[in-house]
């Protein structure tokens, strides 16, 4: 060890200064032994202060040499062969009596189980967020936890769709009894009325309240409507739900702001609460739009 330790340096200094161990232990605040021990330690060089490993040389359970054998020959013979399966077999050729954690630590000091390769860190490409309002909405549904619904809700199901604007942020939520592309199509025309600018471009995941594509070329009620209002549909590659990362960050704040302490006892009593949680959230600052709200960025971004 090359480096040289605050306590290495105290250590140095009670040898330097020894004269007498009991004056020194009462200058220092230590006891006498220890000053004995170190003063009889040190050789002349700093790094013989150095603390050594506390690490017993033996243990009297540890494994002896003729099991340590056994391992050697059973895993050169069997390299493959799993943990409780070696186990098993070294208790019934050589009547083995230790516990399979004290076989890993034995294995895994003796490296006999394979490296793990490391894995490549996925590397996204840079996405280019839209700076003009309008120009991509994401769209998601989100389930409403069953211990939100109370009262004449208990034991039926709410979906929460949410659509936010990639720009400016700007959300609008509704609740729906069902999960259909019959409520994604009502809810794409409330959007339409809510945002204050011209929806260019909607952007899904592959459920089939959005679209068949994966399995039909037919297209659902809600493609028929974008086709009709002129809007174009993106839905993501399946599997990546981080390429919905807004909506989908969206829910796990609603999640932590809204649901956690939230409870529904109709379905009025539901939209009421969240058209409040709405308003609430579309004045809340974020940092991504230079700690404005999304109604303050729209709103200077329409003025300008």
């Amino acid at each position: 060890m090359n480096s040289i330790t605050q306590d290495m340096r105290f250590r140095l200094s009670i040898v330097k200064s020894y004269n007498r161990a009991t004056k020194t232990a009462i200058r220092y605040k230590v006891t006498r032994q220890f000053v004995y021990f170190w003063v009889h330690r040190f050789n002349g060089d700093i790094h013989s202060l150095a603390d050594h490993s506390h690490r017993p040389h033996h243990h009297p359970n540890q494994h002896t040499d003729t099991e340590i054998k056994w391992i050697k020959d059973l895993r050169r013979r069997n390299p493959d062969m799993g943990l409780i399966d070696f186990w098993l077999r070294l208790k019934v050729l050589h009547n083995y009596s230790r516990s399979v954690s004290s076989l890993y630590r034995v294995m895994r000091s003796l490296s006999m189980f394979p490296v793990k390769k490391a894995h490549k860190k996925r590397i996204n490409k840079p996405y280019d967020t839209p700076t003009v309002p309008g120009a991509k909405i994401q769209i998601d549904v989100k389930y409403v936890p069953a211990c939100c619904l109370v009262g004449d809700l208990k034991g039926t199901k709410l979906y929460q769709y949410t659509a936010i604007d990639e720009a400016s942020r700007l959300r609008y939520l509704a609740f729906y009894e069902e999960h259909s592309t019959y409520s994604s199509t009502k809810f794409l025309m409330e959007c339409i009325k809510f945002f204050p600018f011209k929806i260019q471009c909607i952007q899904t995941d592959n459920g089939f309240e959005f679209t068949n594509r994966l399995v039909s070329e037919k297209k659902t009620l809600f493609e028929e409507a974008l086709l009709q209002n002129e809007i174009v549909y993106h839905p993501i590659r399946p599997a990546t739900p981080r390429h919905n990362g807004k909506v989908e960050r969206s829910h796990r704040e609603d999640q932590k702001r809204f649901y956690d302490k939230a409870a529904f006892d109709s379905l009025e009593d539901a939209s009421s609460q969240l058209k409040k949680y709405l308003n609430k959230s579309n004045n809340r600052p974020t940092r991504p739009l230079g700690y404005l709200s999304p109604i303050q960025f729209l709103t200077n971004t329409l003025i300008v």
